[in-house]
């Protein structure tokens, strides 16, 4: 079936000299592998292979045979232009960062609107802002929401949060049972919009301690989900 819709670039691999192996988020499918034939040779080809850099917004008219096997692009374009995400050296290391994440954790070949209406808006605000030190933080709570595990919002004051069941709680119940600092942190970022970033202040231990336990917190509830590859060259950047 050919597929007109937009798609989010989640990774591009090398395959053989000139090929690459993409994944992206669709609007109309979920989560799509293309082979790209060719593409990191041809000057003349209608794919650049700038367009499949980490997160990149397209517009694509593809050939979907829904058989769990890789799909082909017919035509592609750039729905939305960045100005800063892969140039600027920190946004370039989260957005590595952010795109291994979300390629460990998004599985389905479904659709999912407001999945995709959150990532599509989460990285074009990231791309306008100046400060991106904590935007991982809270991007990967919110995105916790779309993949069906988010934190529950406490009613009262309660010192324990249960990495495993996703809620505060006023005593330690297993080992999984967090309490102090991060769970301080937790509170603060619940609710919390990406413009109000600017308000939060943690220096480099308290969120390179926050992050391992998101981390935690996502290989606890996605099965085979892995930190990423690319975490102590990120937790370098931000040293």
């Amino acid at each position: 079936m050919l597929v007109t819709t937009k798609a989010i670039v989640i990774s591009a691999m090398k395959y053989g000299e000139a090929d690459l192996i993409v994944k992206a988020y669709t609007f109309s499918d979920g989560l799509k592998t293309y082979m790209l034939k060719g593409v990191l040779k041809s000057k003349k080809g209608k794919f650049k292979a700038s367009f499949f850099q980490p997160l990149t917004q397209l517009e694509i008219v593809a050939k979907h045979r829904d058989k769990g096997t890789m799909e082909y692009l017919q035509d592609v374009r750039m729905a939305h232009h960045y100005q800063s995400l892969h140039t600027d050296v920190v946004k370039s290391a989260v957005i590595m960062f952010l795109s291994e994440v979300l390629r460990n954790s998004i599985q389905e070949e479904e659709e999912n609107r407001e999945l995709y209406k959150f990532l599509e808006e989460s990285f074009i605000r990231m791309d306008q802002i100046e400060q991106v030190g904590n935007f991982h933080l809270l991007f990967l709570l919110k995105l916790s929401r779309y993949l069906g595990f988010s934190p529950e919002v406490p009613q009262q004051e309660l010192s324990y949060f249960n990495l495993l069941e996703g809620s505060f709680l006023k005593i330690k119940m297993n080992e999984y049972c967090i309490e102090g600092e991060n769970v301080a942190i937790l509170r603060q970022f619940l609710g919390m919009h990406f413009d109000d970033l600017s308000r939060v202040k943690l220096n480099q231990t308290s969120r390179k301690n926050f992050l391992n336990m998101l981390l935690l917190y996502y290989e606890l509830h996605i099965e085979g989900f892995k930190k990423p590859r690319s975490l102590s060259v990120f937790n370098e950047i931000f040293s």
